[in-house]
């Protein structure tokens, strides 16, 4: 069994399409090796990395700041299970964090569409007294930035 994988094989292994592996790697997430024909090869060792990736983004870390852990782990070696306890042991909060923001948008959504109204405009639980419109026209709240504005 070869150390080196192709990355229609890191692809079928992680569950990740290859073209986001070729991102992450842009990204310096993830790196491969190029053979003589220019082809990538990973190590096995990256499916570890692209697992933590994956688990990373569902709790919400941004890819700079899983860049940042990632970072934190040693180039050489697989990490260890020790590796992975220190990397997370800082995100109880954050996934805290991220299952009462989902809480709450469970229990207002079934508010929201048992009032009926449909407006964002006069909806006191999306929008009272429609203070959004004051940062101007769009998806306020979906857009980046402190205001929802980028």
């Amino acid at each position: 069994m070869s150390d080196l994988l192709l990355i229609g094989e890191v692809a079928a292994r992680s569950g990740v399409a290859a073209s986001a592996l070729r991102f992450y790697e842009e990204k310096g997430l993830i790196a491969s090796e190029r053979s003589g024909s220019g082809h990538r090869r990973f190590r096995r060792t990256v499916l570890r990395r692209i697992a933590f990736i994956v688990f990373a983004q569902r709790i919400g870390l941004t890819l700079a700041e899983i860049g940042e852990e990632l970072a934190k782990l040693p180039g050489d070696r697989a990490p260890t299970k020790r590796d992975w306890t220190r990397l997370s042991a800082t995100w109880d909060a954050r996934i805290d964090e991220r299952i009462a923001e989902l809480q709450t948008l469970k229990a207002g959504l079934g508010e929201c569409i048992g009032c009926g109204c449909l407006s964002l405009a006069r909806c006191a639980l999306a929008n009272p007294g429609d203070r959004l419109a004051e940062h101007g026209p769009g998806p306020v709240r979906w857009a980046p930035g402190p205001s929802g504005r980028g």
